[in-house]
Order: structure tokens, then sequence, then C-alpha cells
């Protein structure tokens, strides 16, 4: 947006859009591969431990990206392998 101001820039932009999720039936996950150490988000399911998974995750932009998505703490975020 070469030529343009900040206010005009911050017109543009998307605001996130805030999504959600069952919390009483699934809990959020990261799930990471041992060998090349890919690391997906996703939702797993209590009761059955079926897990969709929402996006991958290569950086820490990412991350913040899937917490502020879904509203989650960083910190209520399970790890996996």
């Amino acid at each position: 947006m070469a030529g343009m101001n900040v206010r005009e820039e911050s017109m543009f932009k998307r605001k996130p859009v805030k999504e959600s999720y069952d919390k009483e039936n699934q809990r959020p996950v990261i799930r990471s591969s041992i060998c090349t150490g890919e690391q997906v988000a996703g939702f797993k399911d209590v009761r059955t431990g079926r897990f969709t998974e929402v996006m991958v995750i290569r950086d820490g932009k990412d991350m913040e990206e899937f917490t502020a998505k879904y509203d989650i703490p960083a910190e209520d975020i399970k790890k996996e392998w």
C-alpha cells in the first residue's frame, strides 16, 4: 500500500474474527511430530479422543493467531507427541 498514510492503511486491515469451540467437550491441543517437529493446532474431544486439526503452527505468530482466534490463554494449551 505504497503512498498511503498510516490512517488509510489501518482502515483496510481485517479485524480478527473470533471463532468458538465446544469448551465442555473439547480441549485445545498442539500436536507435535517427534520426527519432523511439525506442529498442528486443533481440538481434542475429551470423550472420544478424536483430534480436529485447525491450523499448522510454523512460528510464534501462528501460535498467537490461534490463541487470539479462539480466545485461549497460551498456558491452557496442552502439547502432545
